[in-house]
């Protein structure tokens, strides 16, 4: 094999990796010196000679002139008799240049030298896609599912790149086949030892911010701003967003008109709910907003350990802490600060029984017979449906209440 036909067998790589005639020659320089540091433990005295405008390299070996019969290593020293016959100028100390063809180097040499070259092609082609990723990282990337395994699906997009999605940046719930296309947020891009991995995510935050900038145009433009976006993926989000103009309102902008806007979120994050509200500087507005609808009577705030002591009704609790935890655990994550619950203590209510020598018995039974138990659940009943519910007249309902509110007075 001479020079031209082994630089030939790797037209393949060249046409397969996008890799110029340039690149190519040094690659094939590199691989070269690799291979002579490993057959002759250094390459201080080759020289390599790369023509990419021919597409044809030259090794030159520089031994040293000696003395007859002084030769130390004739790898790398010549003795003067056989440098006279090929040039009678020259002498003792000079240095004597020859070529050395690939195919002297021998057979295994040869197939090492393939070897070195691929790895190198390798090496080149990973560079080249690392670079060309390290500064995509939080970019949505739209790819195919080539392979499924049991931890992470394997994606390629329309240029080959490959991009691992595993099992723990999945939606919970969500099924891939083969051909599906998927989109996610790019997570990371590392090498690990020969290999590229680009990593993506459907679980990140980063994924919900970049999804609502393809949707709201306002957001991309900079008119309304996204200032944070918590997630616990398939199930819930929050997001608060704000404005740079008062009269835009950011929380409708972001939602549409019956969620117009935010249904293509919702949808790719397979129904994941997503509660957006207007951001506060003030951190007691902030945090009563990020806990939603619920009725707050006071809020302690502990702003150098960044705690929240929300109070509340009892009959509010459930709502304030949401479907497993997750309305509270949202909403700290949010506000960045650690949100405890208060229940405020219930006004003292009295059993009905309490008031027996103020009634007689049957009027009592009357009340329980419909769930009523203590006075302030009879209070609490308008006086027509005690009527409509019960055998009282309306004399014994008001004078029952009024006793009862006596009690409360006191």
């Amino acid at each position: 094999m001479n020079n031209t036909e082994l630089i030939n067998a790797f037209g393949d790589f060249k046409e397969i990796r996008n890799i110029s005639k340039t690149e190519l020659m040094a690659i094939i320089e590199d691989a070269l010196k690799t291979l002579l540091r490993k057959k002759y433990d250094s390459d201080d005295h080759f020289d390599v000679i790369v023509n990419p405008d021919k597409g044809d390299f030259q090794i030159f070996l520089n031994k040293t002139i000696v003395e007859d019969g002084m030769s130390e290593d004739d790898e790398l020293e010549i003795e003067l008799t056989k440098a006279l016959e090929i040039d009678p100028t020259f002498e003792i100390g000079e240095e004597f240049t020859q070529e050395i063809l690939v195919s002297e180097l021998g057979r295994r040499s040869i197939l090492t030298l393939k070897q070195i070259l691929i790895g190198k092609l390798q090496e080149r082609n990973n560079q080249h896609i690392f670079d060309g990723f390290k500064d995509r990282v939080g970019e949505i990337v739209s790819a195919e599912v080539h392979h499924i395994k049991r931890n992470q699906v394997i994606l390629l997009d329309d240029d080959g790149n490959e991009f691992i999605l595993p099992k723990e940046f999945q939606i919970p719930g969500e099924f891939y086949n083969k051909g599906d296309n998927v989109r996610a947020v790019i997570d990371s891009v590392e090498v690990r030892g020969t290999k590229n991995m680009i990593t993506v995510s459907r679980t990140s935050p980063v994924f919900l911010e970049k999804l609502l900038e393809l949707e709201i145009p306002e957001i991309q433009d900079g008119t309304i701003i996204l200032k944070k976006a918590v997630r616990i993926p398939g199930e819930k989000a929050k997001i608060a967003v704000d404005a740079y103009d008062d009269r835009i309102d950011p929380v409708g902008a972001c939602v549409g008109v019956r969620g117009s806007r935010i249904h293509g979120v919702v949808r790719e994050l397979r129904n994941e709910n997503i509660d957006v509200i207007q951001w506060s500087k003030n951190p007691e507005v902030l945090i009563k907003r990020a806990l939603g609808n619920v009725d707050i009577t006071k809020i302690e705030l502990n702003q150098e350990e960044r705690h929240a002591l929300v109070h509340t009704h009892a009959d509010e609790i459930s709502r304030v802490i949401g479907k497993g935890g997750q309305n509270i655990r949202l909403a700290s994550r949010l506000t960045e600060y650690e949100i405890d619950v208060y229940r405020e203590p219930e006004e003292e209510d009295v059993e009905l029984d309490e008031f027996k020598n103020a009634f007689e018995d049957w009027e009592i039974e009357e009340f329980r017979k419909i769930g009523l138990y203590t006075a302030k659940s009879v209070m609490e009943k308008d006086n027509d449906y005690l009527l409509k519910n019960t055998e009282l007249e309306e004399e014994q309902i008001i004078r029952a209440k009024e006793i009862f509110k006596e009690e409360f007075d006191k």
